[in-house]
């Protein structure tokens, strides 16, 4: 039987990944931003410092299928091990060319592109390894714990960056995201799970069978099609968020700071229970609670114009947005085979992100001609639209292509 909220920190490997990844998460955010920084000084064009934002994420676009392929193929604590290793050494050549003063707007584009290469290939193999890290019945909170340590490290990391920036420089952020990985290493090399044998194909073959099954899964393609719809409208919040600060409410940096941490908490608070209500309520009803709760905060945002309400709309969003995407997660999770997991949740997390990547360029093009508060009144209305999809395409039922776990014993604390 499931337990508490804080169950999964009870065995000894989550509880240290979860730590490490909570240190490596912040550095990663910590680099973000002072390679942001870094470009604005190097370049005046837009676009380039743009890219640097994005990529963190254009390779899980382009790429994340195929790494689902490979940590499904291998021992997936080796995938997460040699990406943490790789993103150690890009960040270390990146910190000394640096204090060098090596460093041009192309070159810091393309390393910044390696270190998302890295995090590509970390992802699936991350995801899909939490079931050797808990008992089946802690799944869903454990994956409730990883999406707290994301948003943590959302709302520290620019914070901290920030902050070591200001007393050093940018190239000392670069070095200490690459210490970061050394705990993530030193907990994956210590850490022998029982790994079953892989059935290796050809990377294409490997990726249709991914591609193929979730099509097929009747379950599976309903919680993609609800994942990408509303990646697409939720986004518009965290997309124009920024514009919203300097131009509706006349803030600074220290008034963005304000409200991405409260975007942070609020998702914080909401991953510690929605485990216990999906279990009381059933995923379809949180997922319609949490959209509804984003479409509340995108309407307060929009009506803000000072730091208060807005704070209170980045709170309530970010609640919204980890019950609707933990919820997503779990469902699939649940119903992916072992031998393709990582590939579904790569799948999953490729249709999410494009979603997003596409909602966050429309929602700014159309913020362009029609204004901040008319647009995210239509992200609004889009959101409130989607809630039709439990019609079309409800969320799967508790029991429905469920996939039966192999039952091992889990290390304790």
């Amino acid at each position: 039987m499931a337990r508490g909220p804080l169950a999964p920190f009870g065995y000894r490997v989550f509880r240290d990944i979860w730590l490490a990844n909570l240190f490596s998460s912040i550095g990663s955010v910590m680099q973000a931003v002072a390679a942001a920084w870094m470009m604005t000084g190097l370049t005046n064009q837009h676009v380039l410092v743009a890219l640097v934002q994005a990529s963190s994420t254009i390779p899980i676009l382009v790429l994340g299928v195929v790494a689902g392929a490979i940590a499904d193929a291998y021992d997936r604590r080796w995938v997460m091990l040699w990406a943490q290793m790789f993103m150690l050494v890009v960040s270390a050549v990146l910190s000394v060319m640096g204090y060098m003063h090596a460093i041009a707007p192309w070159s810091l584009l393309l390393l910044t592109l390696l270190v998302g290469l890295g995090t590509a290939l970390n992802g699936p193999a991350w995801q899909a390894s939490v079931r050797s890290q808990v008992d089946h019945a802690d799944l869903p909170q454990a994956i409730s714990l990883n999406a707290i340590a994301f948003n943590l490290a959302r709302s520290l990391g620019p914070a901290l960056g920030g902050l070591v920036i200001s007393l050093w420089s940018v190239n000392a952020a670069f070095a200490l995201n690459a210490v970061s990985y050394l705990a993530m290493i030193v907990v994956l090399a210590r850490w022998h799970p029982e790994v079953a044998p892989r059935v290796r194909e050809p990377i294409g073959t490997a990726i249709m069978t991914g591609v193929v099954f979730c099509a097929r899964s009747r379950p599976i393609a309903r919680v993609l099609s609800r994942g990408a719809l509303f990646g697409f409208g939720a986004v518009a919040f965290q997309a124009l968020l920024p514009v919203v600060v300097r131009m509706q409410l006349h803030g600074d940096q220290i008034g963005y700071g304000l409200e991405v941490g409260a975007f942070g908490l609020g998702s914080v608070g909401s991953a510690l229970f929605v485990s216990r209500i999906r279990r009381r309520f059933g995923s379809e009803s949180v997922v319609g609670a949490g959209t509804v709760v984003c479409v509340a905060g995108q309407i307060v945002l929009s009506t803000a114009h000072t730091l208060a309400p807005a704070i209170a709309a980045a709170l309530i969003g970010g609640a919204g947005w980890v019950a609707v995407l933990t919820s997503l997660n779990v469902a699939i999770q649940l119903r992916s085979p072992e031998d393709i997991l990582a590939r579904c949740l790569s799948i999953y997390q490729a249709v999410a992100f494009g979603g997003m990547a596409l909602g966050a360029w429309a929602w700014g093009a159309l913020a362009d001609r029609v204004g901040l508060v008319t647009t995210l009144r239509i992200a609004a209305l889009w959101l409130t639209c989607t809630l039709i999809m439990r019609l079309i395409a409800p969320m799967p039922q508790r029991d429905e292509g469920r996939i039966e776990p192999v039952e091992t014993v889990r290390e304790p604390a």
